[in-house]
């Protein structure tokens, strides 16, 4: 997955189908979406298969308020406590979290995408292996 988008939209109906069809006719596949609402506004997360900059143009464009960061999955215990564990050792190393969600769980290990603002410090904080450069395109 590429980067991590989350975006803040006005809470009407259609409104979510107006961004994917605006982001289809620029050429960006949504890999998966999360979608919450609360009061007069909806969070979508979106991760998608490529084209950071086009998908960056196209909220802009129909202004979304939105942070991306860059995607880092982990797999973790699937315990009531691990998610908490993980995320105090971010955010005291001082790494932005600008979104979450789990996107598996098998055999007592869940998988989580965190959507965060330093990618190499988080992998080291949480003693995951660098990516290499040419797996990043």
């Amino acid at each position: 997955m590429s980067n991590q988008f989350v975006v803040q939209l006005p809470n009407r109906p259609g409104e979510l189908s107006h961004l994917a069809k605006a982001l289809c006719a620029r050429g960006v596949n949504i890999l998966h979406i999360q979608q919450s609402t609360a009061g007069e506004f909806t969070t979508a997360q979106i991760f998608t298969d490529c084209c950071d900059d086009d998908t960056r143009d196209v909220l802009r464009g129909m202004g979304y308020p939105f942070v991306a960061g860059t995607n880092l999955m982990v797999e973790i215990e699937d315990t009531p406590c691990a998610f908490g564990e993980v995320n105090d050792r971010l955010t005291g190393a001082g790494i932005g979290l600008h979104g979450c969600c789990i996107v598996g769980r098998a055999a007592g290990r869940a998988t989580w995408a965190f959507a965060v603002d330093d990618e190499t410090r988080a992998r080291s904080i949480l003693g995951l292996s660098p990516v290499a450069e040419a797996s990043r395109s």
